[in-house]
């Protein structure tokens, strides 16, 4: 009896991750790498900029790098918030 009610609590331990949060996970992952190639992006456009001659077209570049590289952080941000308040509450959950 004693047996069948440990192996019960070790179940609801370890809590098997059902379907729904596995989806919610990649789809975040998948968020946060696509934010985090447009910070790339925007940090290498932001190095190209200094390498153009004309001022018109360093000025235009320099800004977009900027507003590129603005907008991704912030999202990529969010994105890490998003998970990292899943996973203190699952661990929460857990103990």
């Amino acid at each position: 009896m004693q047996k069948d009610q440990i192996a019960l609590k070790a179940q609801e331990k370890l809590k098997l991750i059902s379907m729904s949060e596995i989806s919610w996970w990649i789809r975040w992952l998948i968020l946060l790498l696509i934010g985090l190639f447009f910070l790339h992006f925007g940090i290498h456009l932001l190095i190209a900029a200094y390498k153009l001659n004309d001022p018109a077209l360093f000025i235009m570049t320099f800004f977009a790098s900027n507003l590129i590289i603005l907008i991704s952080a912030t999202l990529v941000i969010g994105f890490v918030c998003q998970m990292w308040r899943l996973y203190k509450k699952s661990s929460a959950d857990t103990d």
